[in-house]
């Protein structure tokens, strides 16, 4: 008989992350409009994993429907009626407003109709912080979780929309237990240029670090991709930070960078991708019907870390 002894697979970084929600108190998550497969078994799984307490908002008779075709167990969880996905919008946002959400999950309807109900002037979950999107990608032979942003939501960020992009995308990543993050901001070269603006204004993020104008992580910049996440790279450019090689947070310069990279890894690299957006009243989980199931439940898992954060951050009422 063998003495030798099976080695477990490591967990995946994911993996953790659901494993530390499933610690956290269940968020209680306002869905809004999950009038298909795959929206309405995503936010159930959420909820079967110990993630989140559903509230699905939306035509009651079509999210009954679409449970009753997939064999989807509703349970007992709450459903309020709204005629139409631009109802539910809404309505979901209404919820939040009245402290009967802590956080927002899309559904079945498009990302734009519900960020227009989140950004409305009088009626939205705006805050003072520019909202942002925050990819959280799983990079298959990378050892770190990698977070890229903002690839969803801010086209062209002028300098103090990407503060805002950066302390978003710090907070979360101290929020959810990982530490202080190494935030790249990345362009195409790692030195200032005028002929590449994105460059200037790296520069003037990591000097606004210095100022405490964002605080809670380290930042270098401008960094390209390469020497921002190879040792080697970085080394053979004479760069030397704690940041250069080893970054965790990559800043892009704007949408249309970010989301090829993130695409780039996800269908080359077969990484999976998260998707949270922040600095509105609560993390709103945006997910794709492309998402895997692991994917789904990351979101729900790094929106939950993120809840439970603000919960013991919250000052105690006399």
């Amino acid at each position: 008989m063998s003495d030798a002894t099976t080695t477990m697979p490591e967990p995946s970084k994911y993996d953790r992350l659901i494993a530390a929600a499933q610690k956290a108190r269940s968020a209680v998550t306002v869905v809004a409009h999950p009038c298909d497969e795959t929206s309405l078994r995503g936010a159930l799984e959420a909820a079967e994993n110990g993630l989140i307490v559903p509230v699905l908002v939306g035509p009651e008779t079509k999210i009954r429907s679409v449970a009753a075709e997939n064999g989807l167990d509703l349970k007992t969880h709450e459903i309020v009626d709204a005629p139409h996905s631009h109802a539910a919008a809404a309505k979901a946002v209404a919820l939040i407003r009245e402290g009967k959400g802590e956080l927002l999950m899309k559904g079945s309807l498009h990302t734009d109709e519900l960020m227009r109900a989140v950004t409305a002037s009088t009626t939205g979950l705006r805050t003072e912080r520019r909202i942002s999107h925050v990819f959280v990608m799983d990079v298959p032979g990378h050892p770190e979780t990698l977070f890229i942003t903002d690839a969803a939501i801010n086209i062209f960020p002028d300098l103090d929309a990407k503060r805002d992009i950066v302390q978003n995308a710090i907070d979360l990543w101290v929020s959810v237990g990982l530490g202080e993050p190494r935030v790249a901001i990345v362009s195409a070269v790692e030195t200032v240029t005028t002929k590449i603006p994105s460059t200037i204004e790296a520069a003037a993020l990591c000097k606004m670090a210095e100022r405490s104008q964002i605080t809670g992580g380290l930042l270098d910049g401008p960094l390209a991709f390469d020497n921002a996440i190879s040792p080697e790279a970085a080394r053979i450019k004479g760069l030397t930070s704690p940041v250069a090689g080893r970054a965790q947070i990559l800043v892009v310069p704007d949408l249309e960078a970010g989301n090829m990279l993130a695409k780039n890894l996800t269908f080359l690299a077969h990484a999976d991708a998260a998707g949270i957006v922040l600095g509105a009243r609560v993390p709103i989980v945006l997910t794709s019907r492309a998402d895997s199931v692991r994917s789904r439940l990351a979101s729900c898992a790094v929106a939950t870390l993120y809840a439970a954060a603000r919960r013991q951050a919250m000052p105690v009422v006399a």
